[in-house]
């Protein structure tokens, strides 16, 4: 654990593509003590000091997983939280039988939720409550006061099996003359193309869409490609920001990990734009290793042109969105905003791309670390995402009352029957 510690600190301070943004901000000797003060320590704990200590880098697309835990099972609580003022809400039961959506706590280990959010300031690092990740910090208690609507009891906390993730890509209509589009990640270009093929008679004929993208795990902004000429004006849109570049750090390390990962996607992929994608970014790892930072040659995407037609219909949509939704779904959100058929409304994405592309260590114990190999040149004028996310057009406040009524979809119909209320 004490090497793989090490290797650890020396990818993250040459590989990882925020390295020299943040040079001097890790501090690995106070966690090898640890390390090195425990002989019986656990993979779990080894695992928890690992995680602390990345938390210096302030980066949220930067991962260490634990593949085999005691059962090979990844845990959890059994539920999700948001905080909505001195109250922790629970939002979804995956698990938990003795829980309810709408119920809620009002302390945690004793501490009251301002306390505790005291005292877990810096894992959670939030500038406002909707963004804030509380069942990290949840998993290190035991029991906590719940309001189950009738009474304050206390409540034990229990560990399961963490369910396995089923994506959802599907699209219906809801309305006249409307579709509800719901897409929950784009780490499949098959799947999504699949979608669009099979309802485009659908597609073709809406005139109003609802895209729902508030929980959106990510993938490959190749995914989304399809859709292009739905979200696009039909007078065209310039996607290119000549002041944006995006520098890879093409160290050789994180060629030779991921190349393997470029090539084993190209054989489990059909969609041909992305088969053209991922054969970009291989050619140029493998034109590039070792050289350090450099700017990936795209000039071949889109024949060199990134100014794009739409399609006159649909000719109005709305984008539900919300700090569960990151990475590709940052890059989505961020370029469906540019075209003036879209309205954004929720709120703001998790805004992981600041620092992207990621790259996976794995160790034969078990351990993987998962690290971004590109930067935006955005950071340099202040513009970053980071913490912030890709705000929406209209800010929905969450309250509790989304726990009752989807009121996210609510405002769309609203907004779609009305547009001067936009």
């Amino acid at each position: 654990m004490k090497n793989i510690f090490n290797e650890i600190v020396h990818i993250m301070n040459n590989d990882y593509a925020g390295w020299k943004d943040k040079k001097g901000c890790d501090q690995p000797e106070k966690y090898l003590r640890k390390i090195e003060a425990d002989e019986q320590l656990s993979k779990e704990a080894f695992k928890q000091i690992v995680e602390d200590y990345l938390l210096d880098f302030n980066d949220s697309h930067i991962h260490f997983l634990m593949k085999n835990t005691q059962d090979g099972k990844a845990k959890s609580l059994g539920f999700n939280i948001r905080r909505f003022e001195d109250r922790l809400y629970v939002t979804e039961v995956n698990g938990e039988s003795r829980l309810q959506k709408g119920m809620s706590f009002v302390s945690v280990g004793g501490l009251k939720i301002p306390e505790l959010k005291e005292k877990h300031h810096r894992l959670l690092n939030e500038n406002h409550p909707e963004r804030e990740k509380w069942i990290p910090i949840l998993m290190q208690y035991a029991e906590g006061e719940l309001d189950d609507g009738n009474e304050i009891k206390n409540f034990t906390f229990n560990s399961y099996d963490k369910k396995q993730y089923v994506p959802t890509y599907t699209v219906k209509e809801v309305g006249k003359d409307i579709l509800l589009m719901t897409m929950t990640d784009f780490m499949n270009p098959d799947a999504i193309s699949q979608m669009v093929e099979e309802n485009k008679a659908l597609l073709d004929s809406t005139d109003k869409w609802i895209i729902d993208v508030r929980v959106n795990n990510g993938g490959s902004d190749s995914s989304f490609h399809s859709l292009f000429p739905y979200l696009l004006p039909e007078e065209g849109l310039e996607l290119a920001d000549p002041e944006d570049k995006m520098l890879m750090n093409c160290t050789e390390a994180s060629a030779r990990r991921v190349i393997p990962e470029l090539e084993e996607a190209l054989a489990q992929t059909e969609d041909e734009h992305s088969r053209f994608v991922l054969n970009i970014f291989k050619r140029e790892w493998d034109r590039n290793r070792g050289k350090g930072f450099v700017e990936f040659d795209f000039s071949e995407l889109a024949g060199g042109d990134t100014f794009l037609k739409g399609l006159k219909h649909p000719s109005r949509i709305i984008v539900m969105t919300d700090v569960m939704c990151g990475s590709a779904g940052d890059s989505f959100v961020e370029l469906v905003k540019k075209s003036n058929k879209v309205t954004v409304i929720g709120r703001a994405t998790l805004g992981l791309n600041d620092y992207a592309n990621l790259v996976s260590a794995k160790w034969d114990e078990g351990f993987e670390l998962m690290y971004p190999s590109s930067r935006l040149s955005r950071i340099d004028r202040g513009e970053g995402m980071t913490g912030v996310g890709i705000t929406p057009h209209i800010h929905i406040p969450w309250t509790p009352e989304h726990l009752t009524e989807d009121v996210d979809l609510k405002k769309a119909f609203e907004f779609l029957a009305n547009p001067e209320k936009i």
